[in-house]
């Protein structure tokens, strides 16, 4: 297969906000308290403690009681709710002076941090599921905030992120990059201090200068009467509304019980700046002939109408046959109600992040739509840590030559003046060992080489 870009990495980058910078909704400076109303579960309160020997309290409270980070004066940090103290004897001591007190609730999760310098540790962690319906409405709206102690300025408001994921284009519905004002805009997974239901997804505008990161707005997705932080999402234009796929991986806590599927929703709102809560509906993903328990990381394509007259949808999406051995699949169909399964890598075990992309492919360098994924290195010794490229049948007929960073980053190839770019991230995780899987990454961009 002749005309694939070669990459060579040229930055990595990595956001980290407790609290997201252009969402602050209470500020003061020493002891107060406010109100925090949210559109979702996913807030943090950060008070800056100064490193003194004393002890500092921070609370976000709602319908269902106070959850409450306190600080003591021999450093240890532990969380309260109603009467029950959790506190970790391994994670739950700072060893330096502390700076700032912080206390993050991420779907389903609530974290105590520490900062030191400018590093935040997590020291304590409590799953709220059973506690706490933090994914209704009325406990968002109802949020309020109070710090105590020796705390200087306090700042709350949305929860930021971690690190970043799941990388992927907005574009319009014909596959081409969607970029107002020749902006390059990217979605993303903002990590949060765990396990999936502890992210949600973002969107960020790259500089094609500089290649720096700046966040844009933030989404979560309203199923039946509960709002989640659903994520691994694509966000395409269409006409004057958007049309947003998501995996639902919001609520999904055990492989036995929940089962990832994919949702579509469509909004008139500016989605480019603040946050939003999107309604969605099951999008039936086809899995005829395959073994699957779950379905995510779509990727939609319209392309003009063929030999038929009829335009076509290319959905491409991942395939579990079980939690987790997974491979990427392709849905054709003349709407997305009607598609039907085109092609299965199905030899694969460990392979993700399923994007269509027009690439030259031929010796008169003509572009066809092709399906790009990402080999983790779970999957067999032939297809480890690599970036495939299939064609619409998913038979392989090329590989990127392109760096991999660890965990399983997305092709996100992003054309600009300057050559592509291709955005990925890595498994790099952060906060400390107690969150455990799913802080990572930085983001990792390559750029195009000539020979």
């Amino acid at each position: 297969m002749t005309g694939l870009p070669r990459f060579e990495e040229v930055v990595r980058v990595r956001p980290v906000d407790l609290v997201a910078p252009g969402a602050v909704g209470f500020e003061l400076e020493g002891p107060g308290d406010g109100v925090l109303p949210q559109p979702a579960p996913y807030v943090a309160v950060v008070a800056e403690t100064s490193g003194t020997s004393g002890t500092a309290e921070v609370t976000l409270e709602s319908l269902s009681g106070p959850i409450s980070a306190r600080l003591d004066a021999g450093r240890h940090a532990t969380l309260r709710i109603d009467e029950q103290v959790v506190r970790s004897r391994r994670h739950g001591r700072s060893r330096t002076p502390v700076d700032a007190l912080a206390l993050a609730v991420t779907g389903p999760q609530a974290t105590v941090f520490t900062r030191s310098g400018t590093d935040w540790t997590a020291r304590a962690k409590l799953d709220l599921t059973d506690r706490v319906d933090t994914s209704d409405p009325q406990w968002c709206a109802g949020l309020r905030v109070r710090a105590g102690g020796e705390v200087g300025r306090v700042r709350a408001g949305a929860f930021g992120q971690l690190g970043l994921r799941d990388l992927r284009l907005v574009s319009k519905a014909d596959g081409a990059p969607y970029s107002p004002d020749g902006r390059i805009l990217l979605t993303a997974t903002s990590a949060g201090p765990g396990f999936f239901g502890t992210g949600h997804a973002s969107l960020w505008e790259l500089d094609p200068a500089t290649l720096a990161l700046s966040h844009r707005s933030d989404m979560f997705f309203r199923r039946g009467e509960q709002v989640y932080g659903d994520h691994a999402i694509h966000l395409l234009r269409d006409g004057d509304e958007w049309v947003v796929a998501t995996s639902t991986w919001g609520d999904f806590v055990d492989p036995a019980v929940d089962h990832v599927h994919v949702e579509l929703g469509r909004t008139s709102a500016d989605l480019l700046s603040g946050r939003h809560v999107v309604d969605t509906e099951p999008l039936h993903l086809p899995t005829t002939g395959l073994r699957s328990v779950g379905v995510w990381d779509p990727h939609l394509v319209r392309v003009p109408a063929d030999s038929t007259g009829e335009q076509q949808w290319l959905v491409g999406f991942v395939s579990a046959r079980r939690y987790f051995d997974f491979h990427p699949v392709l849905a054709t169909g003349p709407s997305l109600d009607r598609l039907a399964v085109r092609g299965a890598a199905s030899g694969r075990r460990a392979t993700e992040g399923t994007t269509l992309a027009r690439l030259s492919t031929d010796a008169a360098g003509e572009p066809a739509w092709r399906v790009v994924a990402s080999d983790g290195r779970d999957n067999r010794r032939a297809h480890r840590a690599a970036y495939p490229v299939f064609d619409l049948d998913l038979r392989q007929v090329g590989t990127l030559e392109a760096p991999y960073p660890t965990n399983l980053p997305w092709p996100t190839l992003v054309p600009t003046s300057q050559g592509m770019l291709l955005v990925g991230f890595d498994g790099t995780p952060t906060g400390g060992r107690l969150p455990g899987y799913g802080t990572h990454g930085a983001v990792v961009i390559a750029r195009e080489v000539s020979d």
